[in-house]
């Protein structure tokens, strides 16, 4: 699934459940490694991280529908500056938020943090978490089609 325009974007897939083999415990049986590959006005990287959980990777799609379909809120910086995503998971590599919407467009923040943040900022100490991220601008059919494509990506990989 590709959220962005010519100059950002983010596209992500997922690659493979964390561990091929069961387990016997939920979190462990369900993680999924996410691939993804960033392009910023700052670069471009790669990631791959264990950071959604099955049902979590299921509701990027019913958020992205709901951005489309005008339910979401736009968020900003709140009175420090300091942005919180309103879709967050337990592993705080990917999340996502709504910077505007018009009739026919929106633009969505794509956060990267942890493993999936730029390279330059891999290894602190965790105190920026969601603070960098990247504005992705698309028409609000392309945020459906995106939604299409990573509900057919997660068919491989139902919760075990």
């Amino acid at each position: 699934m590709l959220l962005g325009d010519q100059t950002s974007g983010v596209e992500l897939r997922p690659l493979r459940y964390q561990f091929s083999a069961l387990r016997g415990d939920a979190y462990d049986d369900n993680w999924l490694v996410i691939g993804g590959e960033v392009r910023a006005p700052e670069g471009t990287w790669p990631f791959a991280d264990p950071c959604l959980l099955t049902d979590e990777a299921r509701q990027v799609s019913a958020w992205l529908r709901a951005v489309a379909a005008g339910t979401v809120a736009v968020t900003g910086p709140d009175a420090e500056g300091w942005l919180s995503p309103d879709t967050c998971f337990v592993e705080p590599a990917l999340a996502f938020s709504l910077v505007e919407r018009s009739e026919d467009d929106v633009v969505v923040r794509v956060h990267l943090s942890m493993e999936a943040a730029p390279p330059w900022r891999r290894g602190d100490d965790g105190a920026d978490v969601y603070q960098y991220f990247v504005a992705a601008q698309m028409s609000t059919a392309a945020l459906l089609r995106a939604a299409d494509q990573w509900d057919l990506a997660l068919t491989s990989f139902p919760t075990r």
